[in-house]
């Protein structure tokens, strides 16, 4: 009897071994013979589902922009409205270690490719919003005012609140992606703090 082959598991070790080579070597070490050696395939067996490092790029970002909410949604169901939950929630899009670190690199990696391959048209929008929606929940929490109840939605009176928040962690998030020794995950995340505890303050 032939032997069953679940694609979609094998699909996710791979971009799991992506995800490892990123963090370690950047996205111009996510090579296919790279990921290979990686995951322990051979490079033959990597072909088979991703020909070219764009492919693996393509399913690396596919499967952060799959896995980001999915986490979002446990903090939002688990954790009690307040501080602490919107913390949790902005640390998310933080490179704090090693697998946010490569979801971030490989999201850089793909925006910067996309202005000058086939690119996504409105996607960088589309996570513009997504990202300001977060940052709105974390202001709402930490102010008791009202939650934004859809992406793309801000209350008027956390507007300017939200975009002041949005370039802070957005600038966190680069800086620890591109410069680690210079903004590694404790110093992020005391700064975060800080910046939630004015907005507290205010």
């Amino acid at each position: 009897m032939p032997k069953v082959v679940d694609h979609a598991a094998r699909r996710a070790e791979l971009g799991a071994a992506v995800r490892r080579v990123v963090a370690r070597s950047g996205v111009e070490g996510a090579s296919v013979r790279a990921v290979a050696a990686e995951s322990g395939w051979s490079t033959g067996a990597m072909r088979y589902y991703f020909a070219t490092q764009d492919e693996l790029l393509d399913f690396a970002f596919d499967a952060s922009l799959a896995d980001i909410p999915l986490r979002l949604q446990r903090i939002l169901d688990e954790q009690e409205p307040g501080f602490d939950r919107a913390q949790a929630l902005l640390e998310e899009m933080l490179p704090l270690d090693d697998d946010r670190l490569a979801e971030v690199r490989v999201y850089l990696a793909f925006m910067a490719r996309s202005r000058t391959v086939d690119g996504r048209p409105g996607l960088a929008e589309q996570t513009w919003h997504g990202e300001r929606h977060i940052c709105g929940l974390a202001i709402a929490d930490v102010t008791g005012l009202d939650h934004p109840v859809e992406v793309g939605v801000v209350p008027a009176a956390l507007a300017a609140l939200v975009d002041d928040l949005h370039v802070f962690v957005d600038g966190l998030t680069f800086l620890g992606a591109t410069v680690p020794d210079q903004m590694p995950p404790t110093k992020a995340r005391a700064l975060l703090r800080s910046r939630l505890e004015a907005v507290v303050r205010l």
